[in-house]
C-alpha cells in the first residue's frame, strides 16, 4: 500500500487564519464595568479574580458568555428563534476571537418535585430504554418506566377529515410508570388541621390559628362567617358531615357577603394557593414557621417513595428493578451496569456506563440517580451540568465556570483542577471565575478586578501570570498567600446539643454532642453527610436558625431593601413624617408611576429579536409618580433614599430627622455581613451567588435564636472577605449564641473552637464521626483527610 509523501509547504510567516488567537473585549460597561478593554488568550486557563460584587460575572457571563449565545441564536431561523429566550447585546464597544461559550454556572437545577440527578443527566432516559428492552416481565416500552409519564386510556369517536368527513370508532391506551397516589413526586402532603384551627371555638369566638387572620378580616374570617355554608356561632368540632366538607374542601363558588360579591373556597385550597404555593425563603419568619409547622410530608405508602408503578417495580434484570437502580450509589450502579453483557444493548451499556463513570471521576459517585436535584448544592448541581461535557470530543470552545471548587473539600479541589487542565489541554479556551488559591494558582493568565466591590470595582486591576499578582499591589495578591492561625486558646462550651441515632441519609446510626456557646465546625468531604448530620436530624425549634444553601428567588422588582424587610420601615417612616399613607412610597402599590407600572423602564417586545428595554421617560427611571417625589424624609425623596448604598443609608437613618431605629438595625446587620457597598434599590437579579448567600445570612441574623447553623458561608467570598465573615462569626458567639458551620474553608476551620470531622469517604463510605476535638488537637493527629490539609495549611 503506497503513502503519499508529505511536502512541508508551509512558510515561515503565520498563516492569517491562526492570528486570532485573542478574545478581544474593548469598552465593556455592563452593570458596573466601567469601560473594560482586555485580551484573554484563546486555548488557556483564564482564572478571574477579584472581591465579590467586582464585576468578575458581569465580564465573563453577562458580556462574554452573553454575546457569544446571543450571536450563535442568531444563525438560527427568525422561526426558531422565537421560541427561543431573546437576549439584548452587552454593553460592549467590541467583542472579537469569540468562539461557541458552554456555561457552567451555579445556577440551581430546577426544584420540580419530579426533578431528579437522573432526569436531568439523562440517565434515567438510558436506562428506561435499557429496562424497556431486557426487563422480565415485559411491561411495556420506555414510558413504562418513567415516573414521569401517566397511564393513559381513551376511547369514542373521532372525524377523519379526508375526502368524505367519517367518523370512526378509536381507542387509545399509553403506559406509563407513574405512582397513582404520589403521581411521581415520592411523598404526599398532609395538611394538619390543628394548625389551622381550634376545633373547640366557633369562627366567631376566632377559632382561626393561622397568621393574619384576624377575627373581623373582610375578606377571609367573615367571607367563611358569612357565607352561608356554615354557622358561625357553632364550634367547629360540632359540624355536620355537609359543613366541613364546605368548610374544608368546598370548590370555589360566588357568594355575596354586605353586598359584595366574593369567591369562597374551601380552607384546605384556599391555605395551598394563598401559603404552599409561595416560595418559603421569601415569606416572613413567622409566616414560615407557620407553613413549616401546618404542612407535613410523609413517604407515599404505595410506591414507598420509589415514584413508579407496581407493574415497573415488578420488572427486573438480574434481580434489580429500575427502582432499585436508582436508589444504589451511582458508583455501584456504575460496577452493575459494567457487569451487564448483552451484545443487543452494546452501544446503550457504553454510553450508560460513560456516563455513571463520569460521576464517579467528577467526584459525585456517592450521589444516587433518584437523588431530588432541588436538594443538590450549588457545588453539586455545577458538577452534575460538567458530566455531559467531561467526554465531549468538541475542541476550540471556550467552558465558562463559575466558582467550580464551591462545596468541595480540599482534597478534591485537585481533583477539580485536574478536570479543568484536561479541558484545556484538549485545545478549549476555559475561563473560571474563582476565589481558591489552590485554582489560581494553576491558571496561566489571571485577570483581577477590583479594587472595590460595587462602584468602586469595575476595573481591571491586574492581568498576567499567577506570580506577577503575587507580587503586585492588589487585594487579591496581597491576601493570596493569607494563612489564618490556629487560636492559642479555645471558648469552653456552655452546653450540649445531643444527637442520638441519626440515620438520615447515609449517617451510620451517629450519636454526637456538639458543644453550644462556642464556633463549632462540621466538615468533610462532599458527601460524606454533613448536611444529614445538621439539617436532617437536628430538630427544627424556635431556638435554631438554620440558613442554608437555598437559592433566594426574585424578579427585576425585587431589591434587597424589599428582600429584608427594610423597606417597610422606610415607607412608614416617610408616611409619618408626610401624613400620607405608606402605600404611596411602594412602586409596585398606590406610588408606582402609571407609565411604567414602576418598573423604572418600558419594554418593547421585538419577537425573537431581543427586547428593547429604555428609561421610562415620566418618571425617568426612578420608579415613582412626580407626586410622591415631592415628599421628602431628612431632605431626600423615596427615590433617592433606594439609590443610597447601605453604608450611606446607615448614617442617614441612624441619626437626624431621617432616624428610623427599625431601619437602622436592619441596615447595621447588611453591612455586617460585608454588603455595605450594595444601593437599596438594585434588582436581585443583579446579584452575584456570594451576595445572595450573604443577604439572606443578614436577614436570617434578625431571627430570634440561641442556635445558628450556616451552610458553607464562605461561598462566593474572596480571600480578604473571610476575614470579615470569622469576625461576624466571632460576634454572634461573644453575644451569647452557639453557632455550628458546615464548612471546607480551612481558614474557617482554623479559627474554629470545635471541629467534628465526618468521613472518611463519601456516601456509603461516610457517615462516620472520624474526628471530634479542637482545630490543633486534628492537625497534631492527622488522622483525616481533612486533618492533613488543615496541617498543610497553617505548617503544622
Amino acid at each position: 500500500m503506497s503513502k503519499a509523501t508529505r511536502t512541508d509547504t508551509r512558510s515561515p510567516a503565520l498563516h492569517v487564519a491562526d492570528s486570532h488567537d485573542l478574545i478581544r473585549v474593548h469598552g465593556a460597561r455592563e452593570n458596573n464595568l466601567k469601560d473594560v478593554s482586555i485580551e484573554i488568550p484563546k486555548r488557556r486557563l483564564t482564572v478571574f479574580t477579584g472581591v465579590s460584587g467586582s464585576g468578575k460575572s458581569s465580564l465573563v457571563f453577562n458580556t462574554i458568555a452573553a454575546e457569544s449565545q446571543r450571536m450563535i441564536n442568531e444563525t438560527y431561523s427568525a422561526f426558531v428563534q422565537g421560541f427561543m429566550p431573546t437576549l439584548a447585546r452587552p454593553e460592549v464597544d467590541v467583542l472579537d476571537g469569540l468562539t461557541t461559550v458552554i456555561t457552567v454556572d451555579q445556577q440551581r437545577l430546577g426544584a420540580d418535585p419530579r426533578s431528579t440527578v437522573g432526569t436531568v443527566t439523562d440517565a434515567n432516559a438510558m436506562l428506561r430504554i435499557l429496562f424497556s428492552r431486557l426487563g422480565r416481565p415485559y411491561i411495556g416500552p420506555p414510558s413504562a418506566y418513567a415516573f414521569n409519564v401517566p397511564s393513559v386510556r381513551a376511547s369514542g369517536a373521532i372525524t377523519v377529515e379526508r375526502g368524505a368527513k367519517k367518523a370512526v370508532k378509536a381507542t387509545f391506551s399509553r403506559t406509563g410508570g407513574m405512582c397513582q397516589r404520589c403521581e411521581g413526586r415520592g411523598s404526599v402532603s398532609d395538611i394538619d388541621l390543628t394548625q389551622l384551627y381550634d376545633d373547640s371555638k366557633s369562627i366567631a369566638e376566632g377559632a382561626f390559628t393561622i397568621p393574619g387572620w384576624k377575627s373581623d378580616s373582610f375578606w377571609t374570617v367573615r367571607l367563611y362567617a358569612e357565607s352561608g355554608f356554615l354557622d358561625p356561632d357553632k364550634p367547629i368540632r360540632k359540624f355536620t358531615k355537609k359543613e366541613m366538607q364546605d368548610f374544608l374542601y368546598r370548590e370555589p363558588t360566588k357568594v355575596k357577603v354586605e353586598g359584595v360579591n366574593l369567591t369562597y373556597e374551601g380552607l384546605i385550597p384556599k391555605i395551598q394557593k394563598s401559603f404552599l404555593s409561595k416560595d418559603k425563603e421569601a415569606m416572613q419568619p413567622h409566616i414560615r414557621a407557620f407553613v413549616e409547622r401546618a404542612v407535613t410530608f410523609t413517604t407515599c405508602p404505595e410506591c414507598d417513595g420509589t415514584r413508579l408503578s407496581e407493574g415497573a417495580r415488578s420488572s427486573k434484570i438480574k434481580g434489580i428493578s429500575i427502582a432499585d437502580a436508582c436508589v444504589m450509589q451511582i458508583s455501584d450502579l456504575a460496577e452493575w451496569v459494567r457487569g451487564l453483557d448483552e451484545p443487543s444493548v452494546a452501544p446503550l451499556l457504553t454510553t450508560l456506563g460513560g456516563t455513571l463513570d463520569s460521576f464517579v471521576e467528577i467526584g459525585l459517585g456517592y450521589l444516587s440517580l433518584d437523588r431530588p436535584s432541588g436538594t443538590l448544592s450549588g457545588g453539586e448541581a455545577q458538577r452534575v451540568k460538567m458530566i455531559r461535557h467531561l467526554g465531549s470530543s468538541l475542541t476550540d470552545v471556550t467552558y465558562v465556570f463559575d466558582e467550580p471548587t464551591i462545596g468541595l473539600h480540599p482534597h478534591d479541589i485537585q481533583r477539580m483542577n485536574d478536570l479543568l487542565l484536561r479541558l484545556r489541554d484538549k485545545g478549549n479556551t476555559v475561563l473560571v471565575v474563582e476565589h481558591k488559591p489552590e485554582t489560581i494558582a494553576i491558571a496561566d493568565h489571571v485577570v483581577d478586578l477590583g479594587p472595590g466591590a460595587g462602584t468602586a470595582g469595575g476595573t481591571v486591576c491586574f492581568e498576567g501570570t499567577v506570580e506577577g499578582l503575587r507580587d503586585g499591589d492588589t487585594i487579591t495578591g496581597r491576601h493570596l498567600d493569607d494563612r489564618a492561625a490556629l487560636k492559642e486558646s479555645v471558648r469552653k462550651p456552655t452546653g450540649t446539643l445531643e444527637i442520638r441515632g441519626a440515620t438520615a441519609n447515609n449517617l451510620r446510626d451517629v450519636d454526637v454532642d456538639i458543644p453550644l456557646g462556642v464556633l463549632a465546625v462540621v466538615t468533610g468531604v462532599a458527601g460524606s453527610g454533613k448536611s444529614s448530620l445538621l439539617h436532617g436530624s437536628i430538630p427544627a425549634g424556635e431556638d435554631v436558625v438554620s440558613v442554608d444553601q437555598g437559592a433566594i428567588r426574585g424578579s427585576r422588582r425585587s431589591n434587597p431593601a424589599t428582600y429584608t424587610g427594610l423597606l417597610d420601615p422606610i415607607r412608614k417612616a416617610f408616611a409619618k413624617v408626610n401624613g400620607v399613607k405608606p402605600a404611596l412610597f411602594s412602586a409596585n402599590s398606590e406610588g408606582a408611576c402609571p407609565n411604567c407600572n414602576g418598573a423604572g423602564v418600558t419594554y418593547v417586545d421585538l419577537a425573537m429579536m431581543a427586547g428593547v428595554s429604555t428609561p421610562c421617560e415620566e418618571c425617568e427611571g426612578k420608579r415613582f409618580q412626580a407626586s410622591v417625589l415631592e415628599y421628602h424624609l431628612g431632605g431626600r425623596d423615596i427615590s433617592e433614599v433606594l439609590a443610597m448604598s447601605v453604608t450611606e443609608a446607615e448614617d442617614f437613618f441612624g441619626a437626624g430627622e431621617a432616624h428610623t431605629p427599625a431601619a437602622h438595625k436592619i441596615l447595621e446587620r447588611l453591612a455586617d455581613v460585608g454588603l455595605g457597598y450594595l444601593t437599596l434599590g438594585q434588582p436581585l437579579t443583579t446579584l452575584s451567588g456570594g451576595e445572595r448567600q450573604r443577604l439572606k445570612l443578614a436577614t436570617h441574623m434578625a431571627e430570634k435564636g440561641g442556635v445558628y447553623i450556616l451552610d458553607e458561608p464562605t461561598t462566593g467570598l474572596h480571600l480578604a472577605d473571610v476575614e470579615q465573615l470569622l469576625g461576624l462569626l466571632d460576634r454572634l458567639v461573644d453575644s451569647g449564641k452557639s453557632v455550628i458551620v458546615i464548612e471546607h474553608h480551612q481558614a474557617v476551620m482554623a479559627h474554629a473552637d470545635w471541629i467534628i470531622d465526618l468521613g472518611p469517604g463519601a456516601g456509603h463510605d461516610g457517615g462516620r464521626v472520624v474526628f471530634e476535638g479542637t482545630p490543633a488537637d486534628l492537625v497534631t493527629a492527622r488522622s483525616t483527610l481533612t486533618g492533613e490539609h488543615l496541617a498543610a495549611y497553617v505548617g503544622g
